[in-house]
């Protein structure tokens, strides 16, 4: 999940809004851990922190093609370029099955888009930050596509119909993007010196913002308890990234590169990984548009936008002469 638990203005759901009358049936079923279907009654709170939720995790996904789609002309051969051209088509995939699930909430696609464009929508702190070098690509893969699969698996189970069945799909193809990341990286391990020192000094940049990318502490989450009674989550943001570092340190060591956090060690007490403090001043700045490529990640989009405006206005004439020949 690449949402963060972020605001989306007007658009909000605080546990007080969980005092709203029950809906008929809505609380039975998420009793009996039954999904809860497009048709079916349902909070009006609960159904703007759904949209909220999935059209940010749509946005990320589709800005998200942004950061390794800039390597796709440079990668270093053949093969790598396929993978590359396979892996970025596959994040625009997850946009539009995302974008789709969230218009069974009664939202349109246009509006979320337009939500987007207009800074009022947010999406992953993540994808505001440089690709600088081609180790930077299996980094995203490993680091950033594995935060990711920590975060989705759960939301299989999310108790939305259409989410869940959603992030079916999308997880099976982050795992891959995962394994190639990681495939990557264990080539260029086995090469040269230079090439080691570029996967060390794409670790050391993208560590701290990967941790971020589960979102505020608990104690510090808008939405966190909300989502967790709805079942829309089924793990606090603090549990998720605990369980992202204990996996993540041994393949760490099994690759060879270090973690660039001097206070990270096994606590055999409590069965986990200490870690640093993280620095939230920066997530908090990224978030707010003042991050490294904030600013050239929305100017991409709305060209992107904008060049594709006669592909929209072609498509809805078409519809249209479709549509007047079928009454005719």
């Amino acid at each position: 999940m690449y949402t963060q638990a972020l605001d989306l203005p007007g658009v909000q759901a605080t546990d007080s809004a969980v005092t709203e009358a029950p809906c008929v049936g809505f609380d039975e079923k998420l009793a009996a851990d039954i999904k809860i279907e497009p048709s079916d009654p349902m909070p009006d709170a609960y159904r703007k922190t759904l949209i909220r939720q999935i059209s940010q995790h749509a946005h990320s996904e589709i800005v998200g093609m942004l950061p390794e789609g800039n390597w796709i002309t440079r990668a270093p051969t053949l093969k790598r370029k396929a993978i590359l051209l396979a892996k970025v088509q596959d994040e625009g995939g997850h946009g539009l099955y995302l974008y789709a699930a969230a218009e069974t909430l009664g939202v349109s696609r246009d509006t979320m888009v337009a939500a987007l464009l207009d800074g009022s929508a947010k999406y992953s702190s993540i994808f505001n930050y440089p690709t600088l070098s081609w180790a930077d690509i299996g980094v995203i893969g490993w680091l950033v596509d594995g935060a990711a699969i920590t975060n989705q698996v759960p939301l299989c189970r999310c108790s939305y119909g259409p989410y869940a069945r959603a992030m079916v799909r999308v997880c099976k193809e982050e795992s891959f993007h995962q394994r190639q990341g990681y495939d990557l990286l264990v080539a260029m391990m086995k090469g040269s010196a230079a090439q080691r020192a570029m996967v060390q000094e794409a670790v050391d940049r993208w560590w701290w913002p990967v941790l971020m990318m589960f979102g505020p502490h608990d104690q510090d989450s808008v939405h966190g308890a909300t989502s967790m009674k709805w079942g829309i989550k089924r793990f606090s943001n603090d549990d998720l990234r605990q369980k992202f570092v204990d996996a993540t340190v041994p393949q760490a060591e099994v690759l060879g590169v270090t973690l660039p956090d001097p206070d990270l060690k096994w606590n055999a007490e409590r069965g986990h990984y200490d870690f640093g403090a993280i620095d939230w001043n920066e997530f908090w700045q990224v978030v707010k548009g003042n991050g490294p490529c904030n600013r050239e990640r929305m100017a991409a989009r709305i060209k992107a936008h904008e060049d594709g405006a006669w592909v929209r206005e072609a498509a809805r004439v078409h519809a249209e002469k479709k549509t007047a020949r079928q009454a005719h």
